[in-house]
């Protein structure tokens, strides 16, 4: 007789989770720049099911303030712990690396740095403008963490003015508890409210599969279009190690077909919808017209 944790564990990828091995001239390319100037990317620290893709294409997203954070999210890669000093070298350094990899669009994101007095914001204002200084005509997404709703600090973001501010709400009210170690739900939509009130474009995200009902996802679409958000995209939780919590369901890729459809009609500019979507996936073309 098997309980529900047996039964979970032996929950198996469909075939549309199929992931393609990293190969080719651009993906080394790209590796080698990262690694010769030590940087830190979401695509290796959060085990991004499309590192193939991105990075065979000569994209990655960078993640700046180290590779430690100091939250511990249950559906999170990135290690948690105590982060060393922030390295004033690396908005130059992230800089230098786009530059190199001849980027039209940038997309950056960082670990949640709740030990420091601002949270992170300056090293946040150095990295973009560095970015902008290097490239001028280069367009860029930041994906910034809460600031423990502190708005004053995001304003520090905006004011540098990225072309798109992305923040996750990651999961349903509901299980935001769960999912998300110092989050809150109510907060995060304040943040994406603030950003979208300063005219720029207001992004979020979602993954599915964690035990989230269809009438709580519907819910969450609602509250980021109501807070603001343009650009959503949507995608398949899947399990980083064996810490992590467990995927409770695999959606089937019609249902988030259904899912970007609904979206649309609830007037979002743009949804990303599919198995192996993340926060990053086809960022070049979330830019508004």
């Amino acid at each position: 007789m098997h309980d529900k944790t047996s039964k979970e564990t032996l929950l198996r990828k469909p075939a549309w989770l199929k992931i393609k091995l990293p190969k080719g001239k651009n993906f080394i390319g790209v590796q080698r720049i990262v690694d010769d100037n030590n940087l830190h990317t979401i695509c290796t620290s959060g085990k991004c099911p499309n590192a193939a893709e991105c990075w065979g294409k000569g994209t990655a997203t960078f993640m700046i303030l180290g590779d430690i954070c100091t939250r511990s999210c249950r559906f999170c890669n990135t290690k948690t712990g105590k982060p060393l000093p922030p390295d004033p070298q690396e908005p130059g350094k992230v800089a230098r690396s786009i530059s190199l990899m001849n980027l039209k669009h940038a997309v950056i994101t960082s670990v949640d740095r709740d030990d420091l007095p601002d949270l992170g914001a300056d090293h946040w204002v150095q990295t973009i403008k560095a970015i902008k200084n290097e490239s001028a005509e280069i367009t860029m997404e930041v994906l910034i963490p809460d600031f423990q709703g502190k708005l004053d600090l995001v304003d520090k973001i905006i004011e540098a003015k990225p072309e798109i501010i992305s923040h996750n709400l990651e999961t349903v009210e509901a299980l935001t508890s769960i999912v998300r170690s110092a989050a809150r739900y109510d907060r995060s939509l304040a943040v994406l409210k603030h950003i979208a009130a300063s005219g720029l474009v207001a992004k979020s995200g979602m993954m599915l599969g964690m035990g989230e009902t269809d009438e709580q996802v519907l819910t969450a679409l609602k509250d980021m279009k109501a807070a603001g958000v343009s650009v959503v995209t949507l995608g398949q939780y899947l399990q980083p190690g064996k810490t992590h919590l467990p995927v409770k369901a695999y959606v089937h890729p019609d249902k988030f077909d259904e899912w970007k459809q609904i979206g649309l009609d609830l007037g979002f500019r743009i949804v990303e919808s599919g198995p192996l979507v993340r926060s990053s996936y086809h960022a070049e073309n979330h830019i508004a017209q």
